[in-house]
């Protein structure tokens, strides 16, 4: 797919990986949409983008969102969909447990009410995480809605086509969801990584590449690209 001039619609994009995404498709000379709950946490996007305020977990308000928006041709989403529960299963409050399942829901709301007025030849693109194929103490939560995710667009890539719909991995990425500073932020992925085939962290522009790639080639859908540095092979 060359995606000059065609109208992308990218939720999460407002911010780490999303935002890159953005900015990377933005450049090829896309017309991308970037939606948050909070759009000004982007400050200046930069040219090519435009930035809309929506929630995916409101079902509603996404239809209206979707309607305004039509046509286009690319619909991505990586919003996490709000707060994801980390610790042991056999001591987690079950209502965070349920509460991190808001990322997949938001992703079918996306695919649900999105599909309706995406392009035949369209594409859509989620994303995941290298958790929900190798799931690390303290993960079980971030790795079952990782899981959940893959398995449906697997599941739902031969119900949409010609439309295609691909998932992109990314391990331990350096973004802003890390909210440590200074020394203790490096030694945090330094250590987390030490092990890994690609000892660092990655990078937001390397995950959006991964996006960029799922979005143009038009020989793969229902596929997981893995942007991991090696993670699952350590």
């Amino acid at each position: 797919m060359d995606v000059s001039g065609k109208k992308i619609v990218l939720f999460g994009g407002t911010s780490g990986i999303g935002l890159a995404a953005a900015r990377q498709l933005a450049a090829l000379g896309g017309e991308v949409i970037a939606i948050s709950r909070d759009p000004g946490k982007a400050g200046d996007p930069g040219p090519g983008i435009t930035l809309k305020q929506g929630d995916v977990r409101d079902r509603e308000a996404l239809q209206v969102l979707f309607k305004e928006l039509a046509p286009y041709d690319v619909l991505i989403s990586a919003a996490t969909g709000g707060d994801r529960a980390i610790g042991p299963f056999l001591s987690m409050d079950m209502d965070g447990f349920k509460g991190s399942f808001d990322k997949m829901w938001g992703y079918a709301n996306v695919v649900r009410y999105g599909t309706e007025h995406l392009a035949d030849n369209g594409c859509i693109v989620l994303v995941s995480g290298t958790p929900a194929r190798k799931t690390r103490p303290g993960q079980i939560a971030i790795g079952s809605v990782g899981g959940a995710v893959e398995a449906f667009a697997r599941g739902v890539a031969p119900e949409l086509a010609p439309k295609r719909i691909n998932v992109v991995s990314p391990g331990l990425i350096d973004t802003p969801m890390v909210g440590l500073k200074g020394d203790e932020r490096t030694g945090f992925y330094g250590k987390a990584t030490a092990n890994n085939l690609i000892p660092r962290a990655g990078t937001a522009d390397e995950v959006a590449q991964g996006i960029v790639f799922a979005v143009q080639n038009e020989f793969i859908t229902g596929t997981t690209i893995d942007v991991d540095g090696g993670l699952l092979l350590s």
